[in-house]
């Protein structure tokens, strides 16, 4: 059977095989966003088998099985590891014009040297050569991150993380810079099912007794202080929309009391908190030279019944449609007009707002920083083929994707290291067309610099690691 990815898998031209082969292929990863647990990064977990560690955890897929009409009981349930990865096998023929198809292709070739298409037939013969080389030392956790030139990731903690696992990586030294990233979420959303438990535990953490909004702020400001302490340089939030309401420091106060009394807080009110404690943050981490990045735009836990019996992060968002424009505009205003807009990038989940984002930035962006503000790339529904090339047009039609700092997994999967690669061949593929065409010079130093630079330039000067 003819390989399925050739070296000039998505390279359309001699131009896109050239811009790849000799300014892409061989750039470092800087993935600066991604969910990998640290605890096996530390361990340096030698997984027992492929479905460890290409299974578990993957709602992507778990969607298309369940597409497919895969009882639950192969997915998330009791049925053996093997079995699950055959269910999987049986998926994969379906899943054709899904990226699933070409990355779970191209992560069997990268990371196990297998050539054949995925399928019910051959899966219990791929389980166990797969199986017997991730017994291999090469194959352990950290050896997969090297096989695919990591120089850099960053993964996502809560602020009561006490980030033990990343001292631990930087004591070892392993020859990948591992970082992490400040997730306050909990913090923010009062108006979510179990906020003045969660007060506790970050009050405990914190060595402070939260009971008011200053409170809160003194206990976020030491948890800031110990991660930027432990290398910490990057925030993230996952939010439907940015908040932006007028209030009062009294307001702020009364809502939280009202809170910590158990009474209800109304959607007005919750508008006021996450506002307050937004600006709080971002100032903070300007104050601390964060980079800081807004996912907005997920609809989550859609499906009720689901969600009680499998918990959240197992298959259950999809896009929505929130209004994005005026609250973010004046939320980035009020940060811009005290001087205290840090380095910023921002994820929209609805392509219907492609546009918007692309022209947010540009709003911020004034001169003191190269792409202070950053589109980041496409994110979720948006991270295949289709999504990035949207992206990377609205970019270049509205922006500079010159300035643009590239990839990043936004994976839980030690396999997922080749959606870098796939970018890439994307990118180099939109460029190579265009250059083909007459649309760019055909200047292969000019054009190829500006695709090492968003390969990995520019993330390595924006984030400074």
């Amino acid at each position: 059977m003819k390989t399925f990815i050739t070296d000039n898998f998505l390279l359309e031209n001699k131009y896109a095989e050239e811009l790849y082969h000799q300014y892409a292929k061989n750039q470092p990863i800087i993935d600066y966003h991604n969910h990998l647990p640290p605890a096996q990064i530390e361990a340096d977990t030698q997984f027992e088998n492929i479905s460890r560690v290409w299974l578990n955890g993957d709602h992507y897929k778990w969607r298309a099985m369940r597409t497919l009409g895969v009882n639950e009981k192969y997915i998330t349930g009791d049925a053996s590891d093997q079995e699950k990865f055959e269910a999987w096998g049986k998926t994969v023929p379906h899943t054709l014009r899904n990226p699933l198809y070409h990355w779970t292709h191209l992560e069997l070739k990268r990371y196990f040297g297998i050539d054949e298409l995925l399928n019910e037939n051959n899966a219990s013969t791929i389980y166990k050569n797969v199986n017997a080389q991730l017994q291999q030392q090469e194959n352990s956790c950290r050896g997969l991150l090297k096989q695919m030139n990591v120089e850099t990731l960053c993964t996502t903690e809560d602020p009561t993380d006490d980030l033990k696992h990343h001292q631990s990586i930087k004591q070892q030294n392993i020859g990948i810079k591992v970082s992490t990233a400040f997730r306050p979420d909990k913090s923010i959303l009062i108006d979510a099912e179990g906020y003045t438990d969660y007060l506790q535990e970050l009050g405990k953490v914190a060595e402070v007794d939260i009971q008011s909004f200053q409170d809160l702020k003194d206990a976020l400001q030491k948890r800031i202080e110990y991660f930027d302490e432990n290398g910490c340089k990057l925030c993230d939030h996952g939010l439907n929309a940015m908040s932006f309401a007028e209030f009062t420091e009294a307001e702020i106060n009364a809502i939280f009391k009202n809170k910590l009394s158990g009474k209800e807080v109304s959607a007005t009110d919750a508008e006021k908190f996450k506002t307050a404690i937004l600006l709080f943050l971002s100032e903070t981490y300007h104050q601390f030279g964060w980079v800081q990045q807004f996912h907005l735009g997920a609809l989550r836990n859609n499906n009720k019944r689901m969600l009680a019996q499998l918990g959240p992060d197992t298959g259950w968002d999809s896009i929505g449609d929130y209004s994005q424009a005026e609250k973010l505009s004046r939320f980035l205003n009020t940060l811009d007009g005290k001087d205290k807009l840090t380095k910023t990038i921002l994820y929209n989940l609805n392509p219907a707002d492609n546009e918007v984002f692309a022209t947010m930035i540009g709003n911020f962006n004034d001169g003191s920083v190269k792409g202070k503000v950053q589109w980041g790339s496409g994110w979720w529904f948006l991270d295949q083929k289709d999504g990035m090339e949207k992206q990377m047009n609205a970019l270049s039609n509205m922006g500079l994707i010159s300035c643009f700092i590239g990839m990043l997994t936004d994976s839980r999967s030690f396999l997922s290291f080749p959606r870098h690669e796939y970018f890439r061949r994307v990118l180099c593929n939109l460029f190579g067309k265009e250059m083909a065409s007459g649309e760019l010079p055909q200047d292969m130093d000019l054009v190829g610099s500006t695709i090492a630079n968003i390969c990995y330039v520019n993330a390595k000067d924006y984030f400074k690691f």
